[in-house]
Order: C-alpha cells, then structure tokens, then sequence
C-alpha cells in the first residue's frame, strides 16, 4: 500500500529500482573524483569547461540519435551503459601514460558531466518502455527512490577507500558498477509476468529499430509545443538551481573551508534520506489526488514562498533550508512527475528528443544562467534581496508551466481513455495502446 505497487509489479519494479541505484551508485563514485580534480584549476578553466560541455553535450546526443536509428531498442540500453563502463576503464589505462595529466583530467571532468545526465536520460526513456503509462504513475517515484539509495551510497566509497585504493582506482570500481546495470536492462528486456491469465510485462507494440535521421529529436524539440513545453520547464529549473548555487556559494563565504565542506556534506545526506523516504509515498498520491499540473507546480510555487521570504531575511539558515526544500522537491516530485510526461510522446521522441531535453537544453541553461547570474550580480551590482526577487517571479512562470502540461498531460489520458487520440501529444506511444487493448 505504501508504493501503490500491485503483486505482479514487484519483480519488474523491483529490478528497475537496483537498476536506478547501480546507475547512481557509479556516478557518485565518480562525482568526487571529478570535483578533486577541479580543485587545482582555476575558475577561468572550470567557467570555460561549463561552455566546452554544452557543445560536447550537443555532440554526444547527435550520435546518440544515430544510434537509436539504428539498434533495436532491446540492445540500446545496454549498449550505452557498456560504452560509458569501457570509457572509464580507458581512462584508468591512460593516466599513468601521461607525465602532465591535466588535459585528460580536464576529459574526464567532461567526460563523466555528460554522462550524470544521459545516463538517467537513457535510463527513464529504457524503463518507460517497458510499463504501461497507468504502472509509470505508480510505480516511477518507488523506482526514483532507487536513485536516491545510489546516491546515498556512491559517496561511501570515495569516503571510506579513496585514500587506499587511489583516485584511478575508483575509476574502475564504477566502470564495474555500470557493468552490473547490464544484466538487470535484459532482464527487464525479456520479463514476461502473467497476472490472471494475461501478460502484464510484453513487449510493447511498435518498431523493434525507431530508424529515421539522428536529428529528429532536435527538430522535434522545437516543433513539437508538448516537447518544447517540456524543454522550457526543464530551462526554467536549471535557471533557480544555478541562482540558489550561486547564492549559496556568495552566502557560505564567510565560513572557512572545512565548515563549508561539512555543511554541504550534511545538506547532501539529508537531501538523500529525505528524498528516499519520501519518494516511496508521496509523489504518486499527489499524482492521484491532486493531479499532475498542481504535483509540478507544487515545488515552484513552494520556491515562490522560500525566495519571497529570502529577499527579505537573507540569512545563511533560510538559504539552506530553501536549498533542501527544492533539491528533496525535485528528487522526489518534480523529476518524477516530469518523466510521466514522457509517457505521452512516441518511441522516436522518448528516445531521440528526451536527450536533448535532458541534456543540451539542461547544459545549455547551465550556460546561460551563470552568465546571468554574474550579471546581475557582478554587473549590474544587484544584491541577494533583489536576486531572490527576480527568482522568485521565475518560480511564478515555472509554476504556471507546469499546471499548463499537466493539463495537456490529463487531456490526452482522458482522450486515450474515450478511443481518441491527439497526434500534439504523440498518440503513438505504445503504452497507451496496450493499455486500451487489455
């Protein structure tokens, strides 16, 4: 009762969830020995690697459409985490080859940045085919605790063994973790569960390869209003997420070096914890009883609240306690609910446009944002009352965007449910016809 999940859902959600773990488990191995590279560059090389990541970013989804034109989709998900596992390893090879290991470092420090947000990408749009779109509403923020879990885990490792085991080392600890995500995507790819005489888990309806051109998920992304809804609404967020990094960066200035490190270690855990527990519970009754446009418009519009309060008591407690409503919200409601979107877009858009939303629209905010911010901040001179003012009235837009796809997103569900389907919305999702069959 707790998760919504049916007895015949357990098995498939239960391996979806390890699967969310494993994935997050290697990314947060590897997230700190990242950042410890980071360290020794200046802020002049780190704000020119956020610019190299966008163009990086935009590449690696080009030839990840390629790929989706041209593997049948059993293969894709496995294909691309034993892609990512073989590239660490080749690092690990590398680094002791190179007396000055800096610009390799500056590669990894690209490399593993891309792959934090195409690896969940990839992950969601692999799950969402294989569970009906009425089990995604259920079951996704029971798998997104998984996700949680990893992060909680992950950063044990570097903690307790980065000193005895060696930075390179760690490299091919998560090069292994990925390896494990491998059997878990077949056997969510073969999973055959009858339930009363029918089979809940086949697999869906449609081409076995998506095909077509690899930058059809660009054009997409801006023809489509449902898709570009969806890429603003993701713009929107990065843009609140880089102002509170920044403000908080600004406001824990004060403190020493070791007093930042352990109160952004203590945000991290409760961050995690939180989200773990609420994930279970919360999102999908708030899906089911409120709706999915007030679930996405409830996060911006507590941000309304948290940054009205901010301009007028810019104090370091408000800051973090802001910070950890957002960071708790967006794990356990809004990424949630915003991946239920995509249960209502075809096999070719979930697979070739959710990437560029997830990544070259996220990398491009990321961007652009941080030059807005030092804009507003280092230019114009505005202090953190008026920014928080300013972000404020974003979280207004953000909010009024997420009831307007929510309300698209309950449309087609009650269009679907009557036999008719509008071709806006990407009618050809094959959950939906499953659903309609059985």
């Amino acid at each position: 009762m707790l998760t919504l999940m049916e007895p015949h859902e357990q098995k498939p959600a239960i391996a979806a969830f390890f699967m969310a773990l494993m994935l997050m488990t290697a990314y947060f191995i590897l997230r700190p020995v990242r950042d410890a590279m980071a360290s020794d560059w200046s802020d002049s090389e780190v704000s020119m690697l956020w610019n190299i990541q966008f163009f990086l970013a935009v590449g690696i989804v080009a030839l990840y459409g390629f790929a989706v034109s041209r593997m049948t989709l059993r293969k894709l998900a496995p294909f691309i985490y034993s892609f990512f596992s073989l590239s660490f390893v080749l690092f690990y090879f590398l680094t002791p080859w190179f007396s000055n290991p800096v610009l390799l470092e500056k590669g990894f420090y690209l490399w593993v940045t891309v792959f934090s947000l195409l690896n969940l990408s990839v992950f969601w749009s692999f799950v969402s085919t294989i569970f009906t779109k009425d089990q995604c509403m259920r079951l996704f923020p029971f798998i997104g605790a998984g996700a949680s879990a990893g992060a909680m885990l992950g950063p044990t490792i570097p903690l307790f063994f980065s000193r005895a085991m060696g930075l390179d080392n760690l490299m091919l600890v998560a090069a292994i973790t990925l390896l494990l995500v491998i059997p878990v995507a077949l056997y969510l790819n073969r999973i055959q569960a009858a339930v009363d005489g029918e089979n809940q888990y086949r697999q869906k309806d449609g081409p076995s390869v998506i095909g077509g051109p690899w930058w059809k998920g660009f054009s997409d992304v801006l023809s489509n209003r449902y898709l570009l809804g969806i890429a603003v609404f993701i713009l929107l967020y990065v843009f609140l997420s880089s102002f509170m990094y920044f403000q908080q960066k600004n406001i824990l200035a004060e403190f020493s070096r070791p007093e930042r490190t352990q109160i952004l270690g203590g945000i991290d855990w409760i961050v995690n914890l939180m989200t773990f527990v609420f994930a279970f519970a919360l999102t999908n009754r708030m899906v089911k009883y409120l709706g999915m446009g007030l679930t996405l418009a409830s996060v911006p519009l507590l941000l309304v609240l948290g940054m009205g309060i901010l301009a007028f008591a810019p104090w370091v407690t408000i800051l973090l306690g802001v910070q950890i409503a957002r960071r708790v919200g967006n794990y356990s409601i809004t990424r949630p609910a915003r991946e239920m979107l995509f249960t209502e877009v075809s096999q070719e858009e979930r697979f070739k446009a959710k990437p560029v939303i997830d990544v070259v629209v996220y990398r491009g905010g990321d961007a652009v944002s941080a030059s807005l911010f030092a804009l507003l901040s280092d230019g114009m001179g505005l202090g953190l009352g008026a920014i928080s003012c300013i972000a404020a009235g974003i979280a207004s837009v953000w909010a009024a965007l997420g009831v307007r796809l929510g309300r698209l997103y309950e449309r087609s569900d009650s269009q679907d449910g009557e036999g008719n389907h509008d071709d806006s919305l990407a009618n050809n999702h094959p959950s939906l016809h499953s659903a309609a069959q059985r």
